[in-house]
């Protein structure tokens, strides 16, 4: 695996990691995952067993999330296969520096890049996205689905602090969702931060320095 680089986000516990591509008049090759090397070159994936790999196809203006789990917690290894992608990430760890702030990342897929990139959101992080046209997307989980154990944040919510992301993807956020989105009424309808603080299951996610 040519893993180019590792960088922290404006959240420093998010990781982008950028894979090369070997390219030629045919079209182009990558490994997008080799365990040796993530286990080697990435040191805060070395305890990390992904134990459930996802796939979803969304329309442009679908906006997905702010989803989490615990029992298990589980963390997300997220990349764009095709289309284009911006995915949202929002710190709910108790005591946490950055609890309630929000960041985004934009994530392009096709062929004619000479890299792809890999979003690391860890345990104690609500994720989403929003789609900017039709895209498909993979991810790699690090705990199995329980959907006993599963909640999730509006990412309507008006208490959400935007105040870290990058104001241009903002914008395309603000007007995906001002152009009726499409959203499950579960999303739209969850958690905003207060309400999911005064829950006690709120209390699996507690931020560690």
């Amino acid at each position: 695996m040519k893993i180019l680089n590792i960088v922290s986000l404006a959240i420093p516990e998010i990781r982008v990691i950028r894979f090369g591509r070997y390219p030629d008049h045919r079209g182009y090759f990558t490994e997008h995952f080799r365990k040796s090397d993530f286990l080697g070159q990435i040191p805060f994936l070395k305890k990390v067993e992904f134990v459930q790999f996802n796939e979803s196809w969304s329309r442009r203006q679908t906006v997905r999330g702010l989803h989490y789990q615990w029992n298990p917690c589980m963390g997300k290894l997220v990349r764009t296969l095709a289309g284009h992608m911006v995915d949202l990430v929002l710190d709910i760890r108790k005591g946490s520096p950055t609890f309630g702030k929000a960041i985004a990342y934009d994530m392009p897929g096709g062929p004619e890049a000479e890299y792809s990139e890999w979003i690391w959101v860890p345990p104690g992080f609500a994720h989403g996205n929003f789609f900017l046209e039709p895209t498909q997307i993979e991810y790699f989980c690090s705990g199995e689905y329980n959907p006993a154990c599963e909640a999730g944040i509006s990412p309507l919510s008006g208490d959400i602090d935007w105040s870290l992301c990058n104001p241009s993807l903002k914008t395309a956020f603000d007007r995906t969702v001002e152009g009726a989105p499409l959203m499950t009424d579960k999303d739209r309808k969850g958690y905003s931060i207060e309400a999911w603080a005064a829950n006690p299951n709120s209390g699996n996610f507690v931020y560690t320095a």
